[in-house]
Order: structure tokens, then C-alpha cells, then sequence
């Protein structure tokens, strides 16, 4: 069996360029790849093309990025917590394709897949289905959406084993797995590896032929986005 562990997240981002398309798994700022995206404010490349459900928070997550002006478009579905992505989108800094959640879900999930493009009604009269194909299906009608690959994705395990086989927990289970499944080049990083044969193969979410690096990471702060306490 492939052992497919590598030291940390530098390592598993090398090969990652400048004008490189790159998925990033997470739902807000759950199951995002804290390590790998600090890793990329690092190594300052430029005019990336991400895509991920969010754009972080001002100083945290794809927030980071934004703030390095090291992102040429953002390709996502809910992005109300970034105010410097607000700033950057409307002063024409920043390309954006907003896409409906579930259609973004399913342009990744059909992208690993194999599948070129599919129908649905989300988006159909709106400015999301402005110069797409429309077909009726059952007298109702559809927008032809086609799928979204990347040259990377980055995922975050709960557990992952040395073959690259993932479990998630929670709401991190959203994107990651489809977008696992979508990039060229698969990193996954995880909050505990073990061995091949450790995890209960029933419970595998991510099936290790997906993944290509995977490795332990370190210092994860696990922030809530929208703090409410009830005051005294």
C-alpha cells in the first residue's frame, strides 16, 4: 500500500504555483485546512483562482489570502462574513462567481465524477442563469450548469490513515469529501494519522485513491464565526 504521508503542510504545498486553480474544503470556518492555507500566505504566490463554499472571516481562513491580494476570483456561495472580500468585490479588485450552495456542491461532486455538466432549476431568472442553456424537464425549467475541477484541493480530516483514506466529523463533511474527489491533486490534511488498517473501513467518508499528500497538522484554533452570548 502507497504510503502517501508527507512531513507537514510546506511540504505538501510546494508544487502549488502562482495562477493555479485551488479548491478548499470547509462549511464557515469548519473543516477548513487551517495549515495549508497559512502555508500558501507564506509562500506569497498570486492570482489564485479559489473555490470554497466561503471566504473566511477578515483574519482567518481564505480571509488571509484576501488580505495578501493573493486571490484573482472567488468562486463561492456564501461569503457575507469577509468584509475585505465586500471591499475588493465592489471596487472591481476581485473577480467573484457566486453560485447557489447546492449547485456548488454538486459542480464539485459532478467534477469528480466525470461528469461535464448537468440540469437544475436553482438559479433559473436570476442573474446566477444569465447566458446559460435552459431546458424544460417535466414542464419546469432548468439551467445547464457544467462541472468545476481544480488543479488542487485542499481538504481537513477529523482522522486520516497513510493511504490517504479520510473521515470527517460534523459539518466538515459538506464540501470536503466532493472536493476531494475534484482536484487533480488531492492534499488532506488531519487533525489525527494512523496507520493503514487502523480506521474501520465502513466509516471511510474519503476513499484514499482520491488523495495524493496527507499529513498531521498542528494549531488548530476551531473559531466560532458569529459569537451570541446572552448578556447578564
Amino acid at each position: 500500500m502507497i504510503n502517501k504521508e508527507v512531513k507537514n503542510a510546506v511540504e505538501a504545498c510546494k508544487d502549488i504555483k502562482s495562477g493555479m486553480t485551488i479548491m478548499l474544503g470547509g462549511f464557515g470556518l469548519c473543516g477548513i485546512p487551517e495549515n495549508c492555507i497559512q502555508t500558501l500566505v507564506n509562500k506569497e504566490i498570486n492570482n489564485l483562482t479559489c473555490i470554497s463554499n466561503n471566504a473566511g472571516v477578515d483574519d482567518f481562513g481564505l480571509g488571509l489570502l484576501l488580505q495578501k491580494r493573493q486571490i484573482k476570483k472567488m468562486v463561492s456561495s456564501y461569503v457575507g462574513e469577509n468584509d475585505e472580500f465586500e471591499r475588493q468585490m465592489l471596487s472591481g479588485e476581485l473577480e467573484v462567481d457566486l453560485i447557489p450552495q447546492g449547485s456548488l456542491a454538486e459542480r464539485c461532486r459532478a467534477g469528480g465524477a466525470g461528469i461535464p455538466a448537468f440540469f437544475t432549476p436553482a438559479g433559473y431568472g436570476t442573474e446566477v442563469g444569465q447566458g446559460k442553456e435552459v431546458r424544460k424537464f417535466n414542464g419546469k425549467p432548468h439551467i445547464l450548469e457544467t462541472a468545476l475541477t481544480a488543479d488542487y484541493a485542499i481538504v481537513k480530516a477529523w482522522k486520516g490513515d497513510k493511504a490517504g483514506n479520510l473521515i470527517y466529523k460534523g459539518t466538515a463533511r459538506n464540501f470536503n469529501p466532493p472536493m476531494a474527489m475534484a482536484g487533480k491533486i488531492t492534499i488532506a490534511e488531519v487533525e489525527e494519522l494512523v496507520e493503514p488498517g487502523e480506521l474501520n473501513p465502513n466509516e471511510i467518508h474519503t476513499p484514499g485513491i482520491f488523495v495524493q499528500h496527507i499529513f498531521q497538522g498542528e494549531k488548530y484554533e476551531k473559531r466560532i464565526e458569529q459569537r451570541t452570548v446572552i448578556k447578564n
